[in-house]
């Protein structure tokens, strides 16, 4: 992995991180229970490596680590490393701490029963909540006391196996935007603080659109101690800003205990603010797109805010974290058969550091399936030479809605469309939803290219021939129905007066540990369409080297 090795060490010197040799992660993150005893571990963990991950992803519990306070049990810990490190697996550590998806249930019991030494997160009504309020030092001390105890002990005998650390998982209020307790009513009464404004007047031009809007729409000088009101508005979403900047400060503070110990990278992850819901409906202040700012204020150690995808719209979800100051990973998103064409999507489209299904321990051989194969894909795909790095490369994925996309390169025009848009397969039209069909293309010179995929069809075009090409209804023989087709307006009756782009040769091809392309068979005849396309048809998963030409 040569290649993708050099990029994420790049990436992580950019942020003054140690990469440590880091791979991409061709991950997967097991179910919450998975590793709750020592047998569980010893039959997962191996297991995950028939799927072709390269890591996992896997809790660390504060209940199991500290089930008496004041007294570390690291047994599962290291069973978990001792498993990896034997079958060549990295394991990026989630901690549950004082919360994961929002609540407080991983919170060992000692902590839970004492809420008076540990007091609730409460709503605007002044009901207590199972989540333990950010604005307690005494539940900070609580958390960063094990969490310190967890990256001393993973620096002491994981370090060669631990890629990353999770900080808390799915951070975020729920019924209520903000917590309204007694201590967190006293901190936003202070209005915002020096800090924050200070980081508002310094990114000021980059600012996230959605706050910067906000800013702008209220026109107030950015001082400190204002009222949070004044600042960012007076509705729920100002409450939600207020929040998810003390969550980004206590999980700030939990990355600096760290830092005295490791470079190991750290992230959050979040639950998305989907389907129309408000914050509170939705974990209100998570390491949210839109308050991308507020987290990378109060917790800049974080190498990534990373988007748990549960929701159609992938390419939607993901596109909001693909950032300039934020590198895209993916540590949990729906696992099913999809899962390896949104693999390769997050990879191609936007060089991800990683993507992870989550329960995969649980997938049916269908969906690991999908996993396995795509992360094959990707795996020959990295071990291209890195002279290719800066040839751009695209990510494709389509569904019954969203067939189609045009990628332009100079006078080249590769029109790329889900398998079913072809005539001849039963399965377009048999009133079933479409499995997604999703590719990586990769260029390797003007005339040249790799696709790393399943159920796509790709044509190519040049520029002057795309401008005159006619819309066409196929027939079921994959030539034009009768009278279906509709030339476009500027292109009627004028003579043809520029270059066109054929196929030279579709090759099958794998790609080996040394980069070489191996040749496999020729795709020519039926299987290129008589050299109009290149596809690779829903259910396979191949790679094809292209060969274009210009008459």
């Amino acid at each position: 992995m040569k290649r993708i090795k050099i990029l994420i060490i790049a990436w992580f010197a950019a942020l003054g991180l140690q990469a440590q040799d880091t791979p991409i992660i061709l991950g997967g993150e097991l179910s919450n229970s998975a590793v709750t005893s020592v047998a569980d571990v010893d039959e997962v963990i191996p297991r995950m490596k028939t799927f072709g991950l390269n890591t996992v992803l896997v809790p660390a519990y504060w209940e199991f680590l500290e089930p008496e306070e004041g007294k570390f049990d690291f047994t599962l810990i290291d069973r978990t490393i001792l498993r990896a490190r034997e079958n060549e697996l990295r394991i990026v550590f989630l901690w549950f701490g004082a919360w994961k998806n929002s609540m407080s249930c991983y919170a060992p019991l000692w902590f839970k029963k004492d809420t008076k030494r540990f007091p609730r997160a409460c709503t605007a009504e002044g009901k207590p909540l199972e989540i333990a309020s950010a604005f307690s030092e005494n539940v900070f001390q609580a958390d960063n006391r094990a969490f310190e105890t967890l990256v001393k002990h993973i620096v002491a005998v994981g370090q060669d196996v631990v890629s990353m650390i999770q900080v808390e998982n799915e951070i975020g209020m729920l019924e209520s935007a903000r917590d309204h307790s007694k201590l967190a009513d006293e901190i936003y009464k202070k209005g915002v603080p020096q800090e924050l404004t200070n980081y508002l007047k310094r990114h000021q031009r980059e600012l996230h659109p959605w706050l910067k809007q906000r800013m702008d729409a209220h026109r107030s000088p950015i001082t400190a101690h204002q009222s949070w009101t004044s600042l960012f508005g007076d509705d729920i979403y100002t409450d939600e800003i207020f929040m998810a900047y003390y969550y980004a400060r206590y999980v700030g503070r939990l990355c600096e205990t760290a830092r005295k110990h490791t470079q190991i990278p750290l992230y959050v992850n979040a639950a998305m603010n989907s389907r129309g819901r408000q914050p509170g409906q939705y974990p209100s202040a998570g390491p949210l797109a839109h308050l991308i700012d507020l987290w990378h204020a109060g917790a800049p150690q974080l190498a990534m805010l990373a988007p748990d995808i549960y929701d159609t719209g992938f390419k939607g979800w993901a596109d909001q974290y693909a950032l300039p100051n934020n590198r895209l990973f993916i540590p949990e998103s729906r696992c099913c058969e999809n899962s390896g064409v949104r693999a390769l999507y997050a990879f191609g489209e936007h060089h991800a550091l990683g993507f992870s299904p989550f329960a995969i321990d649980q997938a049916s051989p269908r969906e690991a399936k999908s996993v396995t194969k795509a992360y094959d894909l990707i795996r020959q795909l990295s071990y291209l030479p890195s002279s290719l790095i800066h040839q751009p490369s695209y990510g494709l994925l389509f569904d019954q809605q969203d067939k189609e996309r045009v990628i332009r390169e100079g006078d080249l025009v590769l029109t790329c469309r889900h398998y079913f848009t072809l005539p001849w397969d039963p399965r377009a039209t048999d009133g079933s939803v479409w499995q997604e069909g999703g590719a990586i293309i990769q260029r390797l010179a003007d005339d040249e290219y790799l696709i790393a995929g399943n159920g796509v069809v790709v044509n190519f075009a040049s520029a002057y021939e795309k401008e005159r090409e006619e819309e066409k209804v196929l027939g079921e023989d994959g030539f034009v129905a009768e009278g279906a087709t509709k030339k476009a307006e500027n292109a009627k009756n004028a003579h043809f007066n520029g270059k066109r782009v054929g196929i030279g040769f579709v090759d099958e091809v794998t790609i080996d540990e040394n980069g070489h392309i191996i040749y496999v068979r020729r795709h020519n005849g039926d299987q290129d369409h008589q050299g109009r396309h290149a596809r690779i048809s829903v259910g396979e998963w191949k790679i094809l080297h292209v060969k274009l030409y210009f008459f």
